[in-house]
């Protein structure tokens, strides 16, 4: 594929995320989601291969349909109150639609089906871009419906999704897969306080993002989509190991990483609002997840002496690749819990 039509899918994924954000009409936002699902198809499918193609299908019919219930929903709402505004979506049936849309759209539990199938059947680039830049305009519309969705209905999401993110990733070999399943369960813990602190939502997401960028870009310069092939990581970049062993504590959300951050505070706010049970089931669910990242922790770090790897890794970091990128995500995935009042402050003004 020539840079030129790539150049046009990535403006094309530019145009429609920004379309949804700067939307008001329901009409619009939903342009703006269709936008950004036929510009990432043919680089998901880019491959050529079959296992590409599935994965495309996948998503084509999952992100489909979920537009689909979205446009539903606005056409209820309208039918109901007269307004195609997103912010007047009053309408208690229209809006548990809306949210369980989005909710597909993103793939929180328990519509979740598709995104671990879906990250393992594309590359590493591909699945950077759908675990990252494709969650912004589904939550930049579910932080406007969030104020009028039933609460019950966002914490039955948000545990179900911990849970599931936990105990799903605990017996991967596959690192797409165990990143999927990472991604479900950090949702789960953005969207609890979606209603209650739309700002620590916000703050989630914009950590979630950088750790899991940092986490792709270490595996895309290793070169490496399997548990066994990180043994070899340490003897060709121990460095980069290193870092990428902090990375990976950091999305566990352990102290004092930037994991920790949003984590701590969404459990404060949580129990502040009186929700003993649930601040305790979701802080008990990130112990599993907190598992399987020490597990690849000690996958390349304690296993390779005095073991031989089997795996046909290379033995050198190709160095064609650009690493500003990848310093930037881990230095920010690790160093970011000293300026928490800063971004606490800045993310409250915006």
């Amino acid at each position: 594929m020539s840079w030129h039509v790539l150049l046009i899918f990535f403006l094309s994924l530019g145009l429609g995320t920004t379309l949804t954000f700067a939307s008001s009409h329901w009409l619009l936002a939903w342009m703006g989601l269709e936008i950004n699902t036929l510009a990432i198809i043919p680089l998901m499918a880019k491959q050529h291969h079959p296992r590409a193609v599935e994965a495309t299908t996948k998503y084509f019919l999952t992100q489909a349909t979920a537009a689909a219930a979205i446009l539903f929903a606005s056409a209820t709402n309208a039918w109901a109150i007269g307004q195609w505004e997103v912010s007047c979506l009053t309408d208690p049936t229209a809006c548990t639609i809306a949210m369980t849309a989005l909710a597909l759209k993103i793939g929180l539990a328990p519509m979740h089906f598709w995104l671990p199938e879906v990250l393992q059947g594309v590359t590493l680039t591909t699945g950077l871009i759908l675990s990252t830049w494709q969650k912004l305009a589904p939550f930049a519309l579910i932080l406007q419906v969030a104020n009028n969705a039933h609460p019950h209905l966002l914490m039955a999401l948000a545990i179900c999704s911990t849970l599931v993110g936990g105990w799903g990733g605990l017996n991967q070999t596959q690192l797409r897969k165990i990143l999927a399943y990472s991604s479900i369960a950090h949702l789960g813990w953005m969207i609890l306080v979606a209603q209650v602190a739309p700002q620590l939502t916000l703050l989630a997401l914009i950590t979630y993002i950088v750790m899991t960028a940092a986490a792709f870009l270490t595996l895309i310069m290793v070169n490496s989509t399997k548990t066994i092939t990180l043994a070899s990581t340490w003897t060709k970049a121990p460095a980069l190991s290193a870092l990428t062993c902090l990375t990976l504590l950091s999305l566990g959300g352990l102290p004092p990483l930037t994991g920790f951050l949003p984590k701590w505070m969404i459990l404060m706010e949580v129990t502040n609002q009186g929700f003993l049970l649930t601040a305790t089931v979701i802080a008990l669910t990130a112990l599993l997840s907190l598992y399987f990242y020490l597990r690849l922790t000690y996958t390349m770090t304690l296993t390779l002496s005095p073991h031989t790897s089997n795996s046909p890794a290379p033995w050198r970091v190709p160095t064609k690749l650009q690493t500003l990128p990848l310093s930037i995500s881990v230095t920010l995935a690790t160093c970011l819990l000293p300026l928490a009042p800063t971004l606490l402050a800045l993310v409250e003004w915006s």
